[in-house]
């Protein structure tokens, strides 16, 4: 995960009249003199709650993630765009093995929205998402049903690796990786509504990518790839992690704000 950046005011406020008329951009340009109806107490709700902070795609249920409507859950974790360079990475890196009908597993798959978005760019794959939150399991299996892919995917209520044989092609994560200290630091809008699960990586936020270096070996096919979203800070000791596991071919990669975001291993 990472912190969200904040829309402009305008921004939020036009998408929060579109939830609350169900009108789409174009048709609020055109019907701007139109009264609001029933629509203004709904528009009064979510301008309450957005004054007290909570986040616009979760007044909404809904956000845009790597092109695709996804369904934003209660106690799920909002897809934030800088995981957008996770997916990116990973087609890259996936598209240079040649390998076909690749399987994919997404460890810690939130809302689904990365495993989405991989099966979504590539439909000869089948993908696996792993989650210990049954709300975050419940999230997928909707977001994978309503953009058609849940023929292509499943959906695994597990910790971590636990349940997995492998081998894989891609294994791809955003897991948790917020030290304790650092939770009580992040913005309200993370701190009061993203849950803490898919927040806390442990007292030094490394604890997810120690689990996952001892594994990846056996669940990783040879020659396949490793994708992991990262804190900001985190490029040199989640790399020493991998090392120290074996790896060696390791890379990173900046996010639309020039931080160091993704860990990339080619296997």
């Amino acid at each position: 995960m990472s912190a969200a950046g904040k829309e402009p005011a305008d921004l939020e406020a036009r998408i929060l009249l579109g939830a609350a008329t169900g009108l789409d951009a174009l048709a609020l340009l055109t019907r701007d003199a139109e009264p609001l109806g029933a629509a203004a107490g709904r528009l009064r709700g979510f301008a309450a709650r957005r004054l007290a902070g909570e986040p616009v795609n979760r007044i909404t249920g809904s956000t845009n993630f790597f092109g695709l409507d996804l369904l934003v859950a209660p106690n799920v974790l909002d897809p934030r765009a800088d995981t957008e360079i996770l997916v990116e990475t990973a087609l890259k890196l996936l598209a240079k093995t040649g390998a076909t009908n690749p399987r994919i597993v997404d460890l810690g798959v939130g809302s689904g929205a990365i495993l989405c978005a991989l099966l979504d760019a590539r439909p000869d794959a089948f993908g696996v998402g792993v989650d210990l939150s049954p709300d975050a399991c419940a999230a997928t299996q909707a977001n994978l049903a309503q953009l058609g892919l849940a023929g292509r995917g499943q959906v695994i209520r597990g910790d971590w690796t636990a349940a997995l044989s492998g081998p894989f092609d891609l294994v791809v994560s955003n897991p948790p990786y917020i030290s304790h200290a650092e939770i009580a630091e992040l913005d309200c809008e993370v701190r009061n509504h993203d849950p803490l699960l898919a927040l806390d990586g442990g007292p030094d936020g490394l604890a997810p990518y120690r689990l996952l270096a001892g594994e990846l070996r056996r669940l990783l096919r040879p020659g396949g790839v490793v994708c992991v979203e990262i804190g900001w800070r985190q490029a040199g000791e989640v790399s020493d992690l991998l090392r120290a596991a074996g790896w060696d071919a390791i890379s990173c990669r900046r996010d639309h704000g020039g931080r160091d975001r993704v860990v990339a291993v080619e296997g």
